[in-house]
């Protein structure tokens, strides 16, 4: 299922994203949340990744990350982003998605 809505906020600035990579990002960022033990059907999902903190919410609660998932969320992530027209460096970011 594709998302219905994703907003992507970076450094305080949302970011606009097309058709494409708005999909991309949501199956790629799914496939990760539902591969983790304990996690139902995403209906929202907010990422929040900082300086070196990740935090994940999956139909409103909290996710508990170790840290070999918290390294490649935050890897992953920020791979994808780093690629996207305009984005030198990312201090913070809050993604949603809503299903």
């Amino acid at each position: 299922m594709t998302s219905r809505e994703l907003t992507l906020n970076i450094n305080g600035a949302d970011i606009k994203l097309d058709y494409f990579v708005q999909g991309f990002i949501d199956h790629v960022i799914s496939g990760m949340v539902t591969a983790l033990e304990d996690t139902a059907q995403i209906k929202t999902l907010q990422l929040t990744i900082g300086d070196e903190d990740v935090a994940m919410n999956v139909n409103g609660a909290v996710i508990p990350l170790n840290n070999f998932v918290r390294t490649v969320v935050r890897n992953t992530v920020l791979g994808m982003v780093s690629s996207l027209k305009g984005i030198d460096r990312v201090e913070k970011l809050k993604l949603h998605i809503a299903k």
